[in-house]
Formats: C-alpha cells, sequence, structure tokens
C-alpha cells in the first residue's frame, strides 16, 4: 500500500512540474495592454492582439486547448504582442477610447451560459465567437478576425499586422496574393 501510495505521489509530483514548465502566452487584462503600451512610449512598443471569448463557446475553448497551446505561436505572441483576454459576455468596467464600457445587463447566475453582451463587445462590432482583435501600437483598433483559427491560420494575420503588410493591401486580390505568397513557419 505504501508502495502504491509513493507511485502516486511521484506521478502527481511528475505531472505537476510538466504543467509548470509548459509555455504558456502570456495573458494580461486589456486596461494592462493599455498601460504597457503607453510606458513603452512607443519604443519598441507592441500591438495588442485581444482573444474575445465567452464562458459558453465551444470554438473559444478549443482554441484555448489546441491553437493557444501551439509553441511557435505562443513564442511569436509572447514576443510581438500584448495577449488580451476578454470574455465578450462578461462583467466589469473598462476605459477605451475616452469612453467608458460597462455590461449593465450582466448577470452573474449565468455566468456560464449566455449573457447580455459587454458594451466594448458591441463597440469593437463582434458578432460572434471566438473573435481576435487586433490594435496598433497606439491602442487604435486595426481589425477583428472572427471566427475559430488554428494556430497556422492565425500566424497569416499575427505576421501581416505585426510588420504592417496590411497597411499595403487595398483590395482582396491583394490579400490573396498576400496569402498566396505566405510562407507558414508555425509547426501543427
Amino acid at each position: 500500500m505504501k508502495k502504491a501510495t509513493l507511485i502516486i505521489i511521484i506521478f502527481i509530483s511528475f505531472y505537476l512540474k510538466a504543467q509548470e514548465t509548459e509555455p504558456k502566452i502570456n495573458w494580461m487584462s486589456f486596461t494592462e495592454a493599455l498601460t504597457a503600451q503607453k510606458e513603452s512610449k512607443g519604443i519598441g512598443t507592441k500591438k495588442i492582439m485581444m482573444d474575445i471569448y465567452t464562458n459558453w463557446c465551444g470554438p473559444c475553448k478549443m482554441m484555448d486547448k489546441q491553437t493557444f497551446k501551439n509553441k511557435d505561436l505562443i513564442n511569436y505572441v509572447n514576443t510581438n504582442f500584448y495577449a488580451v483576454k476578454f470574455n465578450g459576455e462578461g462583467g466589469g468596467t473598462i476605459k477605451y477610447d475616452e469612453q467608458t464600457f460597462k455590461n449593465p445587463r450582466y448577470d452573474p447566475k449565468k455566468k456560464f451560459s449566455r449573457n447580455s453582451a459587454h458594451q466594448l463587445t458591441d463597440y469593437l462590432q463582434i458578432k460572434g465567437f471566438p473573435s481576435i482583435v487586433f490594435f496598433d501600437v497606439d491602442g487604435s483598433l486595426i481589425a477583428p478576425l472572427p471566427g475559430y483559427r488554428t494556430a497556422k491560420q492565425l500566424e497569416l494575420f499575427l505576421k501581416l499586422f505585426k510588420t504592417n503588410k496590411y497597411k499595403e493591401i487595398k483590395s482582396e486580390a491583394a490579400f490573396t496574393k498576400y496569402q498566396k505568397d505566405f510562407v507558414y513557419e508555425f509547426k501543427d
């Protein structure tokens, strides 16, 4: 009996140690990301990548378990972006773009089911979950990206916005060419 207990304890210790060393995205709040941008004063300022999710959303959970566990994606996001997790139907107050956003109809009893949309979600014109929203180095909105994405699918957009290539793309044909010429580097 003692031997079995010791084996279980050793197994749990190794499991917990592996969990500690597993790389993770450095998620922060939107307020923290905006503050970090202001404090860097333009020197080496990162853009913001915001994951807008809900607690009931299956594809959101898939992105957490698959897309956001990809080591190449984790490294790229942590190096080049402030990563924000935002519950599109959550509570709380956020100041952005000289406005204050809340969720006045938020019901804590519905925390794990459909709730009312946060005002920031509406302001960013998010129509579905998950959505990834990109913000420039000054906190201004670049673009929302609706829907589930794999790490490779998200790589295309991460690099598009990081390198400012999006400023050169003026038509659907130009985006199609960018997409066709894009060389994927993230491994599945």
